[in-house]
């Protein structure tokens, strides 16, 4: 069953196409955004649009969003992979390996977290909305690392009030190209949509505020492991940030990183990891605190790297 929202148009989207006002308003592709409306299920003050018509500040938009996907179980090798950190009544701690979203989204066919625990009998919350259902923080399919995912209602709402307060310490790794200089810093520059490309963001002015401190663990010839710690959140954050200051990940190709190095280390996606994960339980009031090692492929770009000294 399709969803029908109905919201006045704001006036910081005034004056945009279509597509763009409502890939902004409500987190969707242009690509999706134009097809909405391509297909009439976008009115404004109840007539029918099309993507490149402008949207007027206070107008009635109505909008037909797509179907959401549903949660599909994945191949019980992807369930082993997916190694289970913690479990309570409350909430489940997953080690995600690379190519398995958190959640269904439109577009992606693959593996998710979510079918991942269906896939092996886990009860999740059922707050939030349908397609992601108990998700309360998410990693890119090409990330892997920690997640945790509230199983039940109580959980879902204070994490995700954690995760909003930035209540919450994340910690990644990331092997960059080249040497951050300085060593150790702050990067606080705002993010947001990728002005030309729909599945890019970029550093964008007023943007979404967006802060990730950095520091150098080890310097090789050509590449720096950095510790990560994030204080917002936003999607692509750290390749965002990375690029911006023209040290991208590893193996990130979609944001500028060097495909002769990736594959030199036989890095299929971006060298991205992430390492920690602490927070107060939602249940005890007691602060937990998880740590994930390397998968193979990042160890092993590692050895490369250092044998290369």
């Amino acid at each position: 069953m399709r969803e029908y929202r109905t919201i006045e148009v704001p006036e910081g989207v005034a004056g945009e196409r279509v597509d763009r006002g409502i890939s902004r308003l409500f987190g969707l592709s242009r690509t999706q955004s134009a097809e909405m409306a391509e297909s009439g299920g976008v009115k404004l003050n109840g007539e029918v649009v099309g993507k490149s018509d402008r949207l007027v500040a206070g107008a009635l938009l109505e909008v037909r969003l797509p179907q959401p996907p549903q949660p599909v179980a994945i191949h019980a090798e992807i369930v082993d992979q997916m190694g289970i950190i913690f479990d309570d009544e409350d909430i489940v701690v997953v080690d995600k390996p690379v190519g398995v979203a958190a959640h269904p989204s439109m577009g992606w066919t693959g593996p998710t977290v979510l079918g991942g625990l269906a896939g092996a009998g886990y009860r999740i919350s059922t707050s939030g909305a349908a397609e992601r259902a108990g998700i309360v923080q998410r990693l890119d399919v090409g990330t892997s690392g920690l997640m945790v995912v509230a199983k039940s209602e109580s959980a879902y709402t204070i994490l995700k009030a954690a995760f909003r307060d930035r209540e919450v310490e994340k910690i990644y790794h990331a092997l960059v190209q080249g040497h951050p200089d300085p060593s150790k810093g702050t990067i606080d520059a705002p993010i947001d949509r990728h002005p030309r490309d729909d599945w890019k963001f970029a550093v964008v002015e007023g943007g979404k505020p967006s802060v990730t401190h950095y520091e150098t663990l080890e310097a090789f010839a050509a590449a720096s492991l950095l510790k990560i710690e994030l204080e917002t959140g936003r999607t692509h954050q750290i390749r965002v940030h990375m690029s911006a200051m023209r040290h991208p990940c590893v193996g990130d190709i979609a944001y500028g990183a060097d495909p002769a190095l990736a594959k030199a280390l036989e890095m299929s996606r971006q060298w991205l990891h992430a390492v920690e994960l602490s927070f107060v339980h939602p249940r005890t009031g007691l602060k937990v605190h998880f740590k994930s090692e390397y998968p193979s492929d990042l160890a092993n770009a590692l050895a490369r790297l250092s044998a290369d000294r």
